[in-house]
């Protein structure tokens, strides 16, 4: 977008109002990040949680979707989390049950009941894991400090501390949601991109803290800088990246008209998939080390050192647990890549509408061709979601320090969130101008 593009869009009253929106809804956002949900000491709870989420990176990348509330305690800890759970569950029942399948075909009004059953199920999500975030903080405090900082809260505390963090969550969707409507871009993503965006300047600080304490950390500094531009700079790559499969349409023939043949391409993107694959990937980490904990103290002796075990290899960082994290990122990168891209349905929309792929049979041919085409494609994708995925771990060990670290899962997030709302903001002032002729 270049500034005359961007002037435009705020000479239009439609999308300047349309901007305002966002920015507005996102400084709620930021106000209600800082709500915090009552507790007998709010100061040394957010202190703890400080010092846990930045020894765990499981528990830090969810901080950083939540911009720092899971940190506060916030009323919004849990973020879009539980919404954007149950969207995939219903993403992935589509696939499987014939009812959700036939809506997902029914267009805009299939699209809607599908959206409301994705609000039904947030809520019950919400609850789940309202309840297991504050059980785990309050297991995690007795262990670490030897105090409940949740206080000891008796069933009515109890209830209203789970019903206010899924309160949060749900106001979040309802923002999200009005984002998506009257403002511009996805609003679930907006809030996530501003939740990163809200860290940048505890990140900044840390980072330029090192070079005014010690000077001779400086060149590391600027291996810093060079790092992330080029990270930066992989990122558009991999989310821009693209195959164009060419497609042809054949002449066809409407009452006296006859319609030239149009020749045009189908672009298949490298990652299909976008960061679902991550998401899935730290969900399924995140068991071992929980169920280590939770067994640390068993009285059995082999599930005692199993326990302990489970704990130490898949500590964030170790060795099994960066393997691990990078092999699960590409098998979920195929995985829902086959679930959102279905070649078959592709081949037969285009067999439907006289397209066809230039020395390929339509219909059955053609979906072999584009399946093969879309795994050679996410290949490359998913090697490079996984190496973006093990990067904090990769410089940490170069580093050896934490604060030298960047992830790149959350550089990935804000470029493709920034990329898809600045190509919208375009697309909208495009019409503008030509509803002016």
């Amino acid at each position: 977008m270049n500034t005359a593009t961007l002037k435009a869009a705020f000479r239009s009253p439609d999308l300047r109002r349309r901007i305002l929106v966002v920015l507005g809804l996102l400084i709620i956002f930021r106000f209600m990040a800082h709500v915090p949900v009552p507790v007998p000491d709010n100061a040394a709870l957010a202190n703890f949680l400080k010092t846990v989420f930045t020894s765990n990176k499981i528990l830090g990348f969810a901080d950083l979707f939540s911009g720092g509330a899971l940190t506060n305690f916030s009323i919004i800890m849990m973020g879009v989390g539980p919404y954007i759970n149950a969207s995939i569950i219903i993403q992935l029942l589509t696939q499987v049950v014939p009812r959700f399948e036939a809506l997902s075909k029914e267009g805009e009004m299939g699209r809607r009941k599908l959206n409301q059953y994705t609000r039904l199920l947030t809520l019950p999500l919400a609850i789940i894991q309202s309840f297991g975030m504050v059980f785990l903080v309050q297991q995690t405090s007795k262990q670490i400090t030897g105090t409940d900082l949740i206080g000891h809260p008796n069933l009515l505390q109890w209830v209203l501390m789970i019903a206010t963090i899924t309160g949060g969550s749900m106001l979040l969707m309802w923002l999200g949601e009005i984002i998506t409507e009257k403002g511009v871009g996805n609003g679930i993503s907006l809030l996530i991109f501003c939740g990163i965006i809200a860290r940048l300047p505890t990140s900044a600080g840390q980072f330029f803290s090192l070079a005014s304490g010690d000077t001779s950390k400086l060149f590391t500094l600027i291996f810093y800088i060079v790092g992330i531009l080029a990270v930066i700079a992989f990122v558009v790559l991999l989310n821009e990246g693209t195959r164009n499969i060419p497609v042809s349409y054949a002449k066809r023939t409407r009452g006296d008209r006859v319609y030239a043949g149009v020749d045009t391409h189908l672009p298949l993107r490298v990652i299909t998939a976008g960061v679902i694959p991550i998401i899935f990937a730290l969900a399924f980490l995140s068991v071992p080390g929980l169920l280590g904990q939770v067994l640390t103290n068993a009285k059995t002796p082999w599930v005692a050192n199993l326990a302990h075990n489970l704990t130490t290899w898949f500590a964030s960082g170790s060795l099994i647990y960066s393997i691990s994290y990078f092999v699960l990122v590409v098998g979920f990168t195929f995985f829902y890549t086959s679930v959102v891209f279905n070649s078959k349905d592709i081949a037969e929309n285009l067999q439907k509408q006289g397209g066809f792929i230039p020395g390929i049979r339509p219909g059955i041919q053609t979906a072999q061709y584009l399946k093969r085409v879309i795994n050679r494609i996410t290949l490359a994708g998913a090697i490079g979601l996984g190496i973006i995925a093990i990067l904090p771990f990769i410089i940490e060990a170069f580093t050896k320090s934490q604060v030298l670290t960047f992830g790149g899962t959350s550089l990935l997030i804000v470029v493709s969130v920034a990329l898809e709302t600045l190509k919208q903001v375009e697309a909208q002032v495009i019409t503008t101008s030509y509803e002016q002729y």
